[in-house]
């Protein structure tokens, strides 16, 4: 993989993705795509597919790494989603060698980024809309009696 190369072992956490969100194992080639349709794909389809043990995957769901949803048989479904998550997971445990209780933080981590990038942007595009109303309303000629920061006004001496 690429983080050998610069010496981050964790630089795979920025690697870009398809636009179908799959990781890619390295910056310069995308993973082996790997055509799946909409509907949920059963366990042992998964584990053929990944070459594990349907154990395996029994296991990541036991712990809480995985959450496939059920049929009304109460056979697992793998959906696309679960199947990157497995992917990310199979990365950390297969070629960075984390074990189960780290990939749980790791992947709880990626959550919260994820949720904190968002939670950034709303509050950027908030910001951006309040500067753009202060400055048209400077350039308006008027006083901001509402800016973001109220300012004492200067006496002269």
């Amino acid at each position: 993989m690429g983080s050998a190369e610069n010496g981050n072992r964790w630089d795979w956490l920025n690697y870009p993705t398809s636009p179908e969100g799959r990781l890619y194992k390295d910056k310069k080639m995308a993973v082996k795509t790997k055509k799946r349709a909409k509907a949920g794909y059963m366990i042992s389809a998964v584990a053929e597919l990944y070459k594990l043990h349907p154990q395996t995957l029994r296991l990541y769901e036991r712990v809480g790494l995985l959450k496939p949803s059920r049929s009304q048989g109460n056979t697992r479904l793998y959906t696309d989603g679960d199947l990157e998550r497995l992917e990310v997971i199979l990365t950390l445990a297969r070629d960075m060698g984390v074990n189960l209780a780290g990939i749980e933080i790791i992947l709880n981590m990626r959550e919260k980024m994820v949720e904190m990038e968002k939670q950034m942007g709303e509050f950027a595009q908030v910001v951006q809309q309040e500067l753009s109303r202060v400055a048209s309303s400077y350039a308006q000629g008027r006083a901001a009696r509402n800016a973001i920061v109220r300012a004492a006004p200067r006496i002269a001496r």
